[in-house]
Formats: C-alpha cells, sequence, structure tokens
C-alpha cells in the first residue's frame, strides 16, 4: 500500500511512482534523489504496512464433470459471481485459484463492484474497479497454483455484497471451483467485465476460479475458519439468501461492539470428510490451504465427521471392531487437527456432530449412532478442544434424540433448514471471539498421584520381589520430576517379612511421603467404629518411625468406604478429627488394580501376546477415565478441579508407570503433591473435619444432584479372559 506525496518533484504521483518516473531521471544529482528514495519508500511501507484479514472464502475443489463449464461455455468468456463478505474496509485483495487445473490458467481481466442485489448480475457501476496483478491487467495462474491479486482501494462495508467479473481466453484442463456456492453465477461469451448488467448471460449456481477476498483492516480484526462438510457449506440453506450458519454468525458477530472486528470464513465443501477424499479432499489434506493460510485467522470451528461415520455402513453392515477402529481414527484425526493449529497459534473450537437417524442417504443404524455418541462424548470432553459448540444438543429433538427437531430438518433428516442453521449459529458464544489475542478456554488441569497398599499389592509374576516393584515406581516418577507423592501403608505386611520394610525404605529415600491407610486394609462398611479405629492406631507406630517427624497424617479409606450409616462415618470423622487427620480423596481412577492379576497370568505363560493387550486397554482404561472425570467436573463446576488419582504398587502398574506418566503429561497435566490439590474449595470438608460430610468423589456429586452420569466402558469382564 504505497501513498501519495505532494511535495515530491513528480507532483501527484505516489512514491513508487514518482521513482520509476522521468522526472527522476532527469533531475539533478539523480544518485543521490534515487537512493533518498528508496530509503523513504522502504520506510513509508513499512509505515502504512496492511493488516490483511480474510473476509470471504469458499474451499476449492476439483470441480464434478456435472457441475462443471463446458470448454464452450468458458471460450472468450466472461463470469460474474456474487458473494457475501463478512468484515468491511477500505482496500481489498483478491486470491484466484487454479488448484486443480492441469494446465495453465489465462484471465484477461478482473473487475470488482458493489452487487445491486445478491440475485441480480447488476452491479453498481459506480463502484466498479479493475484489479491488477503485480501492475498488470492479466494474470496466468500456473496449474495447481493459486494467485493473490495487488491491492485495490475499494471502500466496503461489513455483510456486502460483492460482485467479482473476470474474462478467461479458455478453459484450463480440469476446473477449479466450489460447487456449493448456495449463490447465482453468470455468464457469457465476450469481454463484459466492464458491464453494468448481462441480463443475457446463463444462470449457473456454482463458483469457478475464485477463492477469497481479504481486507486492510484494523489491527484488532481476526477471523475464525469454519473446517465443516455440507452442514457448513450451507446444504439446504436459500440460495441467494446467505442464511447459512456462517452466514447468521458473521451478522451477530457485526452486531456486537466486542467482536465487530471478528470475520467469518466458511471452508466447508459438501460430501467432506475427516479421513478420506469424498467431495474435495479430505480434511486433514487441505487443511494447510483452508484453515492455517488464510489471513487473520485466529480461530477455527471444526465440525467434521458425519460423513465418516455415514459411509462406513452405508453399503452393507461391518464388524464392531471397524467401528471402534473408525472413531479411534476419526479423534485421532481431531487431534491432528488441534496439535497443527495451535502451532500456528489459533485456537481451535470443536462442533459436535449432529443427528443424523433417518436419513435415506445413509439410513443409520445403532452402531451408527452409537459411533457418533462416542466421537461427541469426545469432542464435549474438557482439554481435547479450547473450547466446545454443542450442536448436536441445539438440534436434536429432545423426544428422539438421536434425529434432527422436525422444525430444524430440511426434510432429508441429515441437513438443517435456514431455521435449524439459525438455531446453530444462534449456539456460538460470542464471548469465544471478544479477545484479540484469545487464550485456551480451558488452564492447565492438575493431578496429585497417590498410590495405596504400600508396601504389598497384588500377586507378583516370576523372578519379580516387591523391591523390584518399588524400584520401577520409584524411577519412573523421577525421570518424570513428579513431586513428593504419597502412599498409603497397611503395615500388616511388615510382620515377619523384613524384606518389605525395605519396600518403604525405598519410597521414603525418593522423598515420597506416606500416610494411614489402617494396619489390614480394613472395610469400615463391615466392621464396628471400634474395631476400625484400632485399626488406625495400630498403623501409626510404623508410620511415626518411618516419616521421622514429618507429617504422616493423611488417611486413606480402604476400599473408598467411609461408613455404612451416617452415624458411623460422622463419628469416625470426629476420631479422625480428633487424631489431626486430613482425608485423602479420591476424584480420578480407572481401577489400575485390576490388571496385576492378569498380568501375573500372561507371564506365567509367556504370553507376549497377552501382555500386548493389557498394555493396550490399560492406556485405553486410563484416557477414558481422565475424559470421563473432566466432562463430570466441567459439567458440576464448569472447570477443572484439582483431581487426586488413585494409583496402587502393582506389578504392572509398575511396568506402565512411564508410558501412564506420558499419557497425562501430553493431556496437558500439571502433577502437583496432594495437599496442593486439596487446597481446593472442593476438598473442604475433606480437609476440615469438623465441617458436616460432603461427597468427596464427583461421581458422589453427580448422584446428589440427580445427574446422569458419562458413559464408560467396565473393562473388567474383558479382563477375566485374559491369559487364561
Amino acid at each position: 500500500m504505497v501513498r501519495e506525496f505532494q511535495a515530491w518533484p513528480g507532483g501527484n504521483l505516489s512514491l513508487r511512482e514518482f521513482l520509476r518516473s522521468s522526472t527522476i531521471r532527469s533531475a539533478p544529482h539523480v544518485c543521490a534523489v534515487f537512493a533518498f528514495g528508496l530509503v523513504a519508500l522502504a520506510a513509508a511501507e513499512a509505515q502504512f504496512q496492511p493488516h490483511w484479514v480474510g473476509s470471504w472464502s469458499a474451499s476449492q475443489q476439483l470441480v464434478e464433470p456435472n457441475n462443471a463449464l463446458s470448454p464452450e461455455d468458458l471460450r472468450d468468456a466472461t463470469l460474474r459471481q456474487i458473494v457475501n463478505l463478512s468484515l468491511g474496509g477500505n482496500e481489498l485483495r483478491l486470491h484466484l485459484s487454479n488448484r486443480f487445473g492441469t494446465t495453465p490458467l489465462h484471465i484477461t481481466a478482473v473487475h470488482l463492484a458493489k452487487s445491486a442485489a445478491p440475485a441480480s448480475s447488476r452491479i453498481l457501476q459506480a463502484s466498479d474497479k479493475a484489479i491488477t496483478f503485480s501492475g498488470a491487467a492479466d494474470v496466468t495462474i500456473p496449474p495447481h497454483a493459486d494467485y493473490l491479486s495487488d491491492p485495490v482501494e475499494f471502500p466496503v462495508e461489513p455483510l456486502s455484497d460483492v460482485s467479482i467479473t473476470l474474462h478467461v481466453d479458455g478453459a484450463p484442463v480440469e476446473q477449479t471451483g466450489h460447487p456449493g456456492s448456495r449463490a447465482t453465477s453468470y455468464v457469457t461469451h465476450g469481454d463484459s467485465v466492464f458491464a453494468a448488467d448481462i441480463p443475457e448471460a446463463k444462470k449457473i449456481d456454482h463458483w469457478y476460479f475464485i477463492s477469497g477476498i481479504d481486507v486492510a483492516a484494523e489491527p484488532a480484526a481476526r477471523s475464525i475458519v469454519v473446517l465443516g462438510d455440507s452442514i457448513t457449506d450451507g446444504h439446504g440453506a436459500t440460495t441467494n439468501g446467505n442464511d447459512r450458519w456462517t452466514d447468521v454468525l458473521a451478522r451477530r458477530l457485526q452486531s456486537s461492539p466486542a467482536t465487530h472486528g471478528v470475520a467469518v470464513l466458511n471452508q466447508g465443501i459438501g460430501g467432506n470428510h475427516l479421513l478420506t477424499d469424498g467431495v474435495g479432499p479430505n480434511a486433514l489434506s487441505r487443511f494447510d490451504h483452508d484453515v492455517l493460510a488464510q489471513a487473520g485467522v485466529r480461530y477455527l470451528i471444526v465440525l467434521e465427521g458425519i460423513n465418516d461415520i455415514g459411509m462406513l455402513a452405508r453399503a452393507e453392515n461391518v464388524s464392531q471392531t471397524a467401528h471402534h477402529t473408525l472413531v479411534l481414527r476419526m479423534i485421532a484425526a481431531y487431534e491432528q487437527i488441534v496439535a497443527r493449529a495451535h502451532t500456528a497459534n489459533v485456537q481451535v473450537i470443536g462442533g459436535t456432530i449432529m443427528p443424523f437417524t433417518g436419513s435415506e442417504y445413509y439410513h443409520p443404524g445403532a452402531d451408527s449412532e452409537a459411533d457418533r455418541q462416542a466421537v461427541n462424548r469426545w469432542i464435549r470432553a474438557p482439554g481435547h478442544f479450547d473450547a466446545v459448540i454443542d450442536f448436536d444438543q441445539v438440534t436434536r429433538d429432545p423426544e428422539h434424540p438421536e434425529r434432527l427437531l422436525a422444525a430444524y430438518d430440511c426434510g432429508d433428516h441429515l441437513h438443517p433448514s435456514p431455521a435449524g442453521y439459525a438455531a446453530m449459529a444462534e449456539a456460538v458464544r460470542l464471548s469465544l471471539f471478544s479477545s484479540a489475542d484469545p487464550q485456551p478456554a480451558y488452564p492447565q488441569p492438575k493431578i496429585a498421584f497417590t498410590f495405596d497398599d504400600l508396601p504389598v499389592h497384588g500377586p507378583l509374576p516370576p523372578g519379580e520381589s516387591r523391591i523390584d516393584v518399588i524400584s520401577k515406581i520409584v524411577v519412573a516418577l523421577q525421570a518424570a520430576h513428579l513431586p513428593p507423592i504419597y502412599g498409603f501403608v497397611n503395615a500388616v505386611h511388615l510382620e515377619g517379612h523384613p524384606e518389605h520394610a525395605a519396600v518403604l525404605q525405598a519410597w521414603r529415600s525418593a522423598g515420597n511421603p506416606l500416610g494411614n491407610h489402617t494396619w489390614s486394609h480394613m472395610n469400615l462398611d463391615q466392621h464396628s467404629l471400634d474395631e476400625f479405629e484400632q485399626e488406625v492406631l495400630r498403623d501409626e507406630p510404623d508410620l511415626e518411625k518411618l516419616m521421622k517427624g514429618e507429617d504422616w497424617h493423611w488417611f486413606r479409606y480402604p476400599y473408598l468406604a467411609e461408613g455404612d450409616t451416617a452415624e458411623k462415618k460422622t463419628a469416625f470423622r470426629e476420631f479422625l478429627r480428633q487424631h489431626g487427620y486430613k482425608v485423602a480423596a479420591v476424584t480420578m481412577s480407572f481401577g489400575d488394580y485390576l490388571w496385576n492379576g492378569p498380568y501375573e497370568r500372561c507371564m506365567s505363560k509367556n504370553d507376549t501376546a497377552g501382555v500386548q493387550k493389557l498394555e493396550e486397554s490399560y492406556l485405553t482404561a486410563a484416557a477414558e477415565s481422565i475424559d470421563y472425570y473432566r466432562t463430570i467436573s466441567h459439567t458440576l463446576y464448569g472447570r477443572d478441579i484439582p483431581y487426586v488419582l488413585l494409583m496402587h504398587v502393582g506389578a504392572f502398574d509398575a511396568e506402565m508407570l512411564p508410558r501412564l506418566l506420558d499419557l497425562y503429561r501430553s493431556k496437558g497435566f500439571e502433577f502437583v503433591t496432594l495437599p496442593d490439590a486439596e487446597r481446593d474449595e472442593f476438598y473442604r470438608s475433606s480437609i476440615d473435619l469438623s465441617l458436616p460430610a460432603q461427597p468427596d468423589m464427583l461421581e458422589q456429586v453427580m448422584g446428589a444432584r440427580h445427574l446422569a452420569l458419562p458413559a464408560r466402558t467396565d473393562f473388567a469382564p474383558q479382563l477375566e479372559s485374559v491369559c487364561r
């Protein structure tokens, strides 16, 4: 962008034009003036460098034959196409594309003008501007390439309709475009780029060779890219009506002072898939072009996957393994999208997949619906996306949640109607986009690891000792730089087994504290209060000896059983208070102990395939538990409480701990101590035992509030059969 300088000998020429003019060549001291001019040019251009932000875009694809223009249509042809901008500005630049062409595309002229009406070829002729490319009126775009025009002064308001008129002398081999325009375009023979109207033109509801318009915007302006399929592309919307959900969202953004500088770029392709090429390239393969390359992009909304689910069993039923594999691959694709976007400082918002039972195209059954639910559970779980828009919840029929609400159904039970698209747009929280410097919606979650049943838990594989087990655990914790980890002791195992004392010494030598788990792992629900209190007291001498003056007054209930009556529960809390204890609550677990017995069986049989199954299911269970508890926490409190994880000192736990720690770290967790975690308000009644007892497990809180728990896999039955 070069501004005019009146003081130059060139008069009203721009600085760049003056430096190229004959005036400078005839001026005295040419070299000095020229050198000064170059310095001034660089300074001026740096000062006035525009902030470009995408205002309109369309994903490009190879136009299929039934939507392509014939070579005759494109011989000496003028093509006028209407687009609706989201953001306004005083300067524009145009993106053209020959990305799928296999021969060069020669465009002889391009003009921009304000459209007289979205469903008309008429323009406001006074607004007409010629577009140039490196100063030239024509441009030849190489095969498989995109092209960016020179900037042009073109004042335009937000939400304006702009006409793009171009002339081509012939069609390239293979056409690039966007068939799902939901807008009428006009094609005629001859060069009519200047024409105020083209009444004789052939009408077609597709776009060709145009891929975007950027505006020079205020510094805080930014764009949202929406990556999607036909639901984002607008199947079922009104042709020339600009009532896709992204259009309605753009209007909402413009209505708010906090978001009037936010553009919406629709990168939906009808029939698009996450994983495979359907209509248009798959979402992962087009990600760099369609998302990261967009000017000013700071946010990404992802609404993809319904076509992957629908296509899996469209032709015939497939196995449960195939369904499970699809869900895992879709989740992996989402993880790729998030990781790649975060690398470019783009915040990623996940959209849940909407109902499609009753669709005659996909005729989904119960297994496909289960796939959709599984994927949506993952999308909703905190920490996967930076935020979530629950399109499923908004558009489903409450009485039949596997179906679209009739009022929002365009009639095919797959795509929304204009009313449905409006409801989708209204479901988007504008606060997600109110900051020019977006931050992740979910702060880094925190977790405190704790280990029960020291010094002995579970069977040992052949050739392994208890000291081997604890040594592996200690080394893994140290290698991952975890803070001190509480271990909870059953001192009964020290009687007659001096080698077990070495286990506790190894734990303490690594700087890890110990707490009380009763002397023999007694269940309070099954014993009297007096018996249980004596169990707690009997554990204390060994704790006192091992902790050497450090605080060991943390108590973990065996079996997490807090008493089978309210009176017993209250009385024992008073006992703990009088003896200076705090309760080590449990707010995350995945039944890790279930794997230790099968592991011993597999190792005894030297069954490596069985061990591999155990490894896979162990990590799957841990990952599911993260989603499960974080979903509950966000349902209850809208945030992550600091979690306290229950683990055991089993042989398989020791073997898997390095990979388990990597899993939690990959999910963004910060490792903290038990006291740090329980400083959170959630644990108040666990720390201050003078208060009335409150639920200290997240599932208990859900039950108290009569809320349904998220779905969760029960791994116990499948573990029973491993290595039998």
